[in-house]
């Protein structure tokens, strides 16, 4: 992480000038601060496909026991296309059935898990279009977990894709899902052993997991997450008909042109005046590129007449234009009274 002794941060619109861009929508995020890093097109809505299942994922980990023991039933019999080739009546745990949903795209491992978590696929869809619209996933419909098209259809953005997977990327299961090349699970029916099929994984050494997906209508879809030099990134692409050398040359260009700075440190923020003392609960870091680590300005505003609490706000701004406030709070010593001195006051 590079430091910034003049902190500094410009409103840049976002780069859109990548000439390689193969993709009908992309974007590159800052995993982060949330900061665009690039764009194409992003707000379009477009068919998902598999990538569907970062949202399966995510609402299964934050809402089942990943220990249970869940029987496949007759939901798997209606489900085609990528498989983990579950049995009838075949028992796996939930986290095992994850690894599947995501390393092999699993839709029979889609319906199961949604059954078990909500009972039938139907309530599940309604958690997940719950949760996007909790993210603000603004443009984002969801109608079944496992992003085939053909009966009903799951619509997303570039920049809504992003924002999900820079939330379900902070989840440490999650991240470990994604992150693993090869998994091996024993059932009560038979043995299996699983590859990522996600082959940026292991083939670029940035990469640190994603998801890919594909149908004819949505076309190659894929979400991937980097990491080089303190600087942790997602990419999105929609209708990519190169999306693993697309998201090579996208990572290479956020590296290229973006550091992580720290621009606010909390334990070396000392800020005393008139004797007393404050401080803030939070450090704050942000990507920028070489010509805007020249540019910033922080500006410490604090009100003397409160005595408890917040005080004041550490603003981050650039040609007047505040885009960063991070609370300031005031240091407060309270003295312990003995018996004497509450009994007399």
């Amino acid at each position: 992480m590079k430091k910034l002794l003049v902190f500094l941060f410009l409103f840049v619109i976002p780069f859109n000038v990548f000439g390689m861009d193969t993709a009908t929508s992309s974007i590159v995020i800052d995993i982060d601060s949330g900061r665009v890093l690039y764009e194409n097109n992003a707000d379009e809505k477009r068919l998902i496909a598999s990538i569907t299942k970062i949202m399966t994922c995510i609402v299964a980990i934050e809402n089942g026991d990943l220990k249970k023991e869940v029987k496949a039933e007759s939901e798997i019999l209606k489900m085609y296309g990528t498989s983990i080739y579950l049995e009838l009546n075949e028992k796996m745990t939930l986290i095992d059935l994850l690894y599947g949903l995501m390393l092999r795209s699993g839709n029979d491992a889609a319906v199961v898990i949604a059954k078990e978590i909500a009972g039938s696929e139907d309530e599940f869809v309604k958690m997940m279009n719950d949760k996007a619209k909790e993210l603000g996933m603004t443009n984002t419909t969801f109608s079944n977990a496992h992003g085939l098209d053909e009966e009903t259809k799951n619509y997303s953005t570039a920049r809504d894709m992003a924002i999900l997977s820079r939330y379900a990327y902070k989840n440490k299961t999650y991240r470990k899902i994604i992150g693993t090349e090869e998994y091996r699970v024993k059932t009560n029916n038979k043995s299996y052993l699983w590859y990522n099929r996600m082959k940026l994984l292991g083939d670029y050494k940035y990469c640190t997991g994603g998801k890919n997906g594909y149908t004819p209508s949505a076309g190659k879809t894929l979400v991937t997450t980097h990491e080089k030099n303190d600087l942790n990134i997602t990419i999105v692409s929609l209708n990519d008909p190169d999306e693993y050398n697309n998201h090579k040359r996208l990572a290479e260009f956020a590296f290229d042109n973006f550091n992580n700075y720290d621009i606010i440190d909390k334990n070396d923020f000392d800020l005393i005046i008139d004797d007393k003392s404050y401080y803030i609960k939070k450090s704050f870091s942000y990507p920028l590129t070489e010509k805007e680590k020249d540019n910033v300005s922080v500006l410490a505003s604090i009100d003397e007449n409160i005595k408890k609490g917040k005080a004041g706000n550490v603003k981050i701004s650039l040609n007047n234009k505040v885009f960063k406030k991070i609370p300031i709070y005031i240091n407060v010593e309270e003295k312990k009274e003995n018996f004497f001195t509450k009994l007399f006051s």
